[in-house]
């Protein structure tokens, strides 16, 4: 499929102070579209002005969520380069929750490709400053004029891009962590392993109930037995415990982040143990109270390594390593960042090079 090219005549300012980026608020002036109809699979590929698209007020996204999505970024070295940190895995998800959300297969290879040709066009939009970067958001939704329950017949799959500020504006400093005991976000069978809207709307409630009680993050329970520790809101979590680096199991439940297996491989290459199995909230309370709980940390994309300081299970609140990032979180903070800005060698081949 070639890509048609409609270029925007009135470009955008670019910000000035790349301090005041923030997240997700700014839009650069392209975006790629392409549309699939049943009969004709995925057509009428094209990169084009960034503005509103066009919706019945009876879409099918707005009223049973039948809609999944991406994130990644793109990073500037210090030589100039644009680089992408993994994209094919992300892609290689997308379609992975495509099959759960019954919407047709992406071709991967040629999303990747769209994404290279949009950002040759908008690398100007890509930051300088140390820390930022370009968020990319491929996302599909359904888009058929109907008010019924079933798959749709015609889906938009869309790419916009957005520069954002370092996530740790002050610095890598831990993070408080309410465990949530009365909602769950998933369960096994469900959606939680697909990266799709629904998740993310039935975290809220959570989510609302941890900043009441001056949290920043949700640590979320099975959805059975709400004994074994899942995921963050936004991201995978770890524990390191007597010296064990232990992540709880894919088991349907749980995201499968792109942040959480790269740092599983880099553990791994530097001779931690490494194991991935359930874990239940109790022994991680007793690790803490045996003073073998050495780290806790997440893993995403946004923030990469997120360390927590601070981990609250009711009444019992955790303070982990004196609320300081610990040494394997700083190793694979460190490691992750400088292979994504080209400070460190690749070694396992994760990046892409946009070409000049």
């Amino acid at each position: 499929m070639e890509i048609r090219y409609e270029l925007s005549k009135n470009l955008k300012e670019k910000p000035t102070d790349e301090t005041k980026l923030g997240f997700g608020h700014v839009f650069t002036d392209h975006m790629f579209i392409m549309d699939y109809d049943t009969g004709m699979g995925w057509h009428d590929a094209r990169i084009v002005p960034y503005g509103n698209i066009e919706l019945s007020p009876a879409a099918m996204c707005l009223h049973y969520g039948q809609e999944i999505f991406e994130g990644l970024k793109a990073y500037r070295t210090a030589d100039g380069k644009i680089q992408l940190f993994r994209p094919d895995e992300n892609f290689k998800r997308m379609n992975v929750s495509a099959e759960r959300m019954v919407i047709p297969q992406i071709d991967e290879e040629f999303c990747l490709k769209a994404l290279m040709e949009l950002l040759k066009i908008e690398k100007d939009w890509v930051p300088h400053t140390d820390g930022t970067s370009l968020y990319i958001r491929p996302f599909i939704i359904s888009c058929d004029p109907y008010v019924g329950v079933r798959p749709a017949d015609h889906y938009m799959f869309i790419i916009i891009l957005s520069p954002s500020g370092a996530y740790y504006s002050t610095g890598l400093n831990p993070v408080k962590i309410y465990v949530e005991q009365k909602y769950v976000r998933a369960v096994r069978g469900g959606t939680g392993f697909a990266k799709t809207a629904a998740n993310y709307a039935i975290s809220l409630a959570g989510q609302d109930e941890a900043h009441k009680q001056d949290y920043e993050q949700v640590l979320w329970l099975d959805g059975v037995e709400q004994k074994y520790v899942e995921e963050v809101g936004s991201m995978n979590i770890f524990f390191v415990i007597d010296g064990e680096v232990i992540t709880p199991l894919l088991t349907g439940s749980v995201l499968p982040g792109i942040t959480r297996k790269s740092a599983i491989e880099i553990c791994k290459k530097k001779g931690y143990k490494v194991s991935e199995r359930r874990i239940s909230i109790q022994e991680i309370a007793d690790a803490y109270d045996n003073g073998k709980l050495q780290e806790v940390f997440g893993t995403g994309t946004a923030a990469v390594i997120s360390p927590v300081g601070h981990l609250k299970w009711g009444d019992k609140i955790m303070t982990i390593n004196d609320n300081k990032i610990g040494e394997i979180s700083q190793m694979l903070y460190d490691t992750l960042t400088g292979i994504q800005y080209g400070k460190l060698p690749d070694e396992f081949g994760w990046i892409y090079k946009l070409e000049d």
